[in-house]
C-alpha cells in the first residue's frame, strides 16, 4: 500500500460506487484502491450526496462525489490564490465578525471584486493548512473541531407556523392599532459577564424599553 496520500481519481470513485453496490466492507473497498481504510471514510463522510427534500435519492454517487470535491477545493483555493481577500478575511474574524456577516458585508459594500460565501469561510477557518491559525477562536462559540452540518437544528424549527412574523395579521403589520410589542434578547459572551439586554418595542408609538 502505498504511503504518500493521492486524491481519488474519477475512475477510483466509481470503483468505489461500484463495490458499495456490491456492500464490499470499507476495509476491502480501501486494499482493492490500494488506500487506507481512512481514506475511504473520508471519501464517503465529505463527498456523498445527501438531499433533504427526498432522502431516498441520497447516496454515493461517483460523478456527483468527483464534483463535490473539485468544488471544494476550488472554493479553498480562491482564499489562497487571492492574498488581500485572505488577509481581509482574517482581520475581520479577529474582530469577531462572523462569517454570515463577512460573506455579507464583502457583497454589500463591494469592497473586494471576488466573492467568498459563509461556507467558504468555515471551510477556511477548519481546513488543515489554515487549522494552526486558530481562527476558530473568533467565532461566536469558538468550536475547536465543527459541528457535522447535519446535526445543526434548523433555525427556523422552534417556532411554530402560526406563530411567526410572517403570520400576523394585517392591522399589526402596518403599524395602524396601538398595543403591538415587539421583543428582542441580546445575549453577551460568557467572559463579559452575566448581564444581557432585553428590549421591547410597541410598534405604532415605536416606544422603546430596554
Amino acid at each position: 500500500m502505498s504511503q504518500c496520500y493521492l486524491q481519488l481519481t474519477l475512475p477510483d470513485r466509481r470503483h468505489v460506487h461500484q463495490l458499495l453496490e456490491r456492500k464490499v466492507p470499507i476495509a476491502e473497498i480501501a486494499r482493492q484502491l490500494g488506500r487506507h481504510r481512512s481514506t475511504i471514510y473520508r471519501e464517503l463522510k465529505r463527498n456523498t450526496f445527501h438531499d433533504a427534500e427526498f432522502p431516498e435519492y441520497s447516496g454515493y454517487y461517483s460523478g456527483i462525489a468527483n464534483d463535490i470535491s473539485k468544488e471544494r477545493r476550488r472554493r479553498l483555493r480562491k482564499l489562497s490564490r487571492h492574498a488581500q481577500l485572505r488577509e481581509l478575511v482574517i482581520e475581520q474574524l479577529k474582530a469577531l465578525w462572523s462569517p454570515e456577516q463577512i460573506a455579507g458585508r464583502l457583497l454589500a459594500d463591494g469592497v473586494s471584486a471576488v466573492r467568498v460565501c459563509t461556507e467558504t469561510i468555515y471551510r477556511f477557518i477548519y481546513s488543515k493548512e489554515d487549522y494552526a491559525l486558530e481562527l476558530y477562536q473568533h467565532l461566536p462559540e469558538g468550536r475547536r473541531k465543527r459541528r457535522p452540518r447535519r446535526s445543526r437544528k434548523p433555525r427556523d424549527g422552534s417556532i411554530p407556523l402560526d406563530c411567526r412574523i410572517s403570520q400576523r395579521p394585517d392591522f399589526i403589520a402596518d403599524r395602524s392599532q396601538f398595543g403591538h410589542w415587539e421583543g428582542d434578547l441580546l445575549i453577551f459572551r460568557r467572559d463579559l459577564g452575566e448581564a444581557n439586554v432585553t428590549s421591547l418595542v410597541e410598534r405604532k408609538s415605536r416606544y422603546t424599553v430596554m
